[in-house]
């Protein structure tokens, strides 16, 4: 990466910057503060910039925070391959073991939220808590694109959109990716995206590589369907999450919708709580983040959480 698209994505603040590699893959991540690590995994179309409310927040209330980019995003790597779920949740647990500890909590928002559901079975051991965000455990979320066609079928039309080969990437870059910012506009609530964010996000889904990997993630989550690693990965899914999960969705989130994300808990055999936080969207934790925090600051710190 070059230091043009490194600033990019370096946004200053009461944050350190650092590349860390794990797994022979290089990563950017953002972190701040002293404690138990808690790891922030962002979503589509984001880049770590997502967390940095919480970069603040969870530092003030005694925990590391570290908001990596995934694989593909902002200034991490951008290899050829590995935009599976198992390859990601990979990356993750690698990156916990790069940050010197042996677990973390775990927050994922979006397909952040998709590959903490498959940390929690695939890297049992390195997941101490789970909160999930916008984010249906993905057997639900298949569950719900078939059942719900005119639902959260047509919620996801997106995700069938991005399987063409070049002309999505091109759709996405056009116009100062424009588009980027319409998608943060249409899944949001009111009043957000403020300003700052939606440069941001445009400006880094522009970083050379970034729009293309971005759009792998999608295309593995269809195309693996009926390939046997997707069968496999259904399959395996399907063990229980035995770990406290909290999970947390925007009750106006037009792109994964509530109903398609509750039913997720069934999956769950440790404590589990489920949350609507009211006047957001999909992007919950930085379109009310007061509330949001209070939710996840208030069940870190209960030692049994119960609903």
């Amino acid at each position: 990466m070059s230091g043009h698209d490194a600033s990019l994505v370096e946004v200053d603040g009461p944050w350190t910057h650092r590349q860390i590699s794990a797994g022979g893959t290089r990563f950017h991540v953002a972190e701040a503060g002293d404690g138990p690590l808690v790891l922030l995994l962002h979503g589509f179309p984001e880049f770590w910039w997502s967390w940095h409310n919480q970069l603040v927040s969870l530092p003030a209330a005694g925990y590391r925070a570290a908001a990596v980019d995934l694989r593909g995003y902002g200034g991490s790597d951008k290899p050829p391959r590995g935009y599976d779920l198992v390859t990601l949740a990979g990356d993750a647990a690698g990156l916990v073991r790069a940050l010197g500890e042996a677990n973390a909590i775990v927050v994922g928002h979006d397909w952040g939220g998709l590959l903490a559901w498959t940390m929690g079975v695939y890297h049992p051991k390195v997941v101490q808590r789970l909160a999930v965000v916008s984010a249906p455990h993905p057997l639900r979320l298949r569950q719900a694109v078939a059942g719900d066609p005119r639902g959260q079928g047509w919620a996801t039309r997106h995700t069938f959109g991005f399987q063409l080969p070049l002309w999505p990437e091109r759709r996405l870059m056009r116009d100062d990716a424009a588009l980027v910012g319409k998608l943060l506009h249409d899944w949001s609530g009111p009043g957000w995206p403020d300003e700052r964010t939606e440069r941001l996000v445009r400006r880094a889904v522009q970083i050379p590589g970034a729009a293309h990997s971005a759009l792998e993630y999608h295309r593995w989550l269809i195309r693996s369907q009926a390939r046997p690693d997707g069968i496999r990965y259904a399959h395996r899914m399907r063990a229980p999450i035995h770990v406290p999960t909290l999970q947390l969705h925007g009750a106006l989130d037009t792109c994964t919708l509530p109903g398609s994300a509750q039913g997720s808990g069934r999956y769950v055999t440790a404590p589990y709580r489920w949350k609507l936080i009211d006047g957001a969207g999909h992007f919950p934790h930085e379109e009310r983040p007061r509330t949001f925090d209070t939710q996840l600051l208030g069940w870190l710190a209960d030692p049994e959480p119960e609903l």
